[in-house]
């Protein structure tokens, strides 16, 4: 059974309601509110996730409709994600369910899942409206459950001090050096894409990394991003790189480089994207980790960002990346 400890732990980590029609006790929150449903399947080590609807969007400017999508991740392996469709309007019903697989009895309880809510406009970026962090350890995996989530700012989230598998799980970009580093989070890359056809140009803002380490010597390291555009062959058609951001394990970067790439060209290309770590006065450089975007994407994720940049033209569409260990 469920002690009143645990259903109050419970409430103030995942913001939940035991009746999901119940919408009067739901706190204001300027980031909204999810409903989800989950179910968990031991026997076959699986987790379905139902999102369900958001309500108390924050409106838009000038009062144009909102357009939303919600994303959702496991942790804290963040090797499956998934997406619902664009929804639009304030109180949108996206009434879809997703698998997750590899969920094992022996590791749900250290596991969790991590929901976003993305606003989506054409013509605009992609806007983080808030998001929320579930672990599994504070559910009853026994049960469907149901409940609204409230969703907060990033730095609000990753940074509550309901549960102890929630620091572990989530990630903060807020945090501090030495608390990044003890952390435990999967080294990541925010990266911003957009494409002119007219023009032909292809614009990369690399924007910010996470969780970047050294832990040879235990410190946080000096770390710059390299890109490199290559074609089908294999031929290097142009790179360049970011200035170093020394001692930084959530270096913000902010710099943008466009490469001319011809539409016709765009199909059959590669875009290498690695972080390296510059060690001491020799100035030697190891490898934090890398992925690529294109023709040769390194992941679905990566894929899926290369062909949303080709949908959305002159629109410039950011995403974060994990960086495959070299």
């Amino acid at each position: 059974m469920t002690t009143e400890s645990e259903n109050s732990e419970l409430v103030s980590c995942i913001g939940s309601e035991t009746e999901a029609n119940n919408h009067s006790t739901i706190n204001p929150n300027k980031c909204g509110h999810l409903e989800v449903a989950l179910l968990y399947d031991a026997p076959m080590r699986k987790m379905t996730v139902h999102v369900l609807q958001a309500r108390d969007i924050p409106s838009r400017d000038r009062g144009q409709p909102t357009h939303t999508q919600v994303r959702l991740l496991l942790l804290p392996s963040k090797k499956q994600k998934h997406k619902t469709k664009i929804r639009a309007g304030d109180h949108p019903q996206y009434m879809e369910s997703f698998l997750l697989h590899r969920v094992n009895p022996e590791d749900v309880n250290s596991m969790g899942i991590r929901l976003r809510l993305y606003g989506c406009e054409r013509m605009r970026r992609e806007r983080l409206i808030g998001e929320s962090v579930v672990s599994f350890a504070n559910i009853n995996l026994e049960l469907e459950n149901n409940f609204w989530l409230s969703l907060e700012p990033r730095a609000n989230t990753t940074l509550s001090g309901c549960a102890g598998e929630l620091m572990s799980l989530a990630r903060s970009d807020s945090t501090g050096s030495t608390h990044s580093m003890q952390h435990g989070g999967v080294p990541e890359l925010l990266l911003g894409l957009s494409y002119s056809a007219t023009t032909g140009r292809l614009s990369i803002e690399v924007v910010k990394g996470s969780h970047f380490r050294n832990l040879a010597l235990n410190r946080a390291p000096d770390t710059y991003v390299k890109l490199n555009l290559v074609s089908s062959t294999g031929q290097e058609l142009a790179h360049s790189k970011t200035t170093v951001r020394r001692g930084q394990p959530n270096p913000l970067f902010k710099e943008t480089f466009v490469f001319q790439v011809a539409l016709f060209q765009l199909a059959d290309v590669t875009l290498m994207v690695s972080v390296y770590n510059r060690k001491g006065v020799t100035k030697k450089k190891e490898m934090v980790g890398w992925f690529s975007l294109g023709l040769n994407s390194s992941g679905a994720e990566e894929l899926a960002h290369w062909m949303d940049m080709k949908e959305f033209q002159q629109e410039q569409i950011c995403r974060w990346h994990v960086l495959v260990q070299s």
